[in-house]
């Protein structure tokens, strides 16, 4: 069986002795600002659909609640398509931040 210490501590030693303190990165794995951003648009995807139907069901479609859902609807899939264009702006910036130092680094 092969030893896990070098031949010449004893057990006590190595125990006794700390290890080796690497430098950890602690940075989280998503930025705060995209997790205000997901929280902002999930209140909009909660709030948005149902504060729309409320509002247009007596006072646009006179008690219409069909009509008043596919408005609901609608605003949700605004909300939606208004969450992908934002992370797809949000994506290429990123891109673009990425690929202009390598093309300094070629000049």
């Amino acid at each position: 069986m092969s030893a896990r210490r070098p031949h010449n501590q004893s057990y006590a030693d190595v125990a006794a002795k700390p290890a080796p303190q690497a430098s950890s990165d602690v940075t989280p794995a998503v930025p705060a600002d995209v997790i205000y951003k997901l929280l902002g648009f999930t209140a909009a995807m909660v709030a948005g659909p149902i504060g729309m139907y409320f509002l247009t069901v007596n006072t646009i479609f006179n008690g219409s609640s069909t009509l008043a859902g596919v408005t609901a609807a609608i605003t949700a899939n605004v909300v939606l398509f208004a969450y992908i264009y934002v992370a797809w702006m949000e994506d290429q910036r990123d891109t673009k931040a990425a690929v202009e130092p390598e093309s300094k680094k070629g000049q």
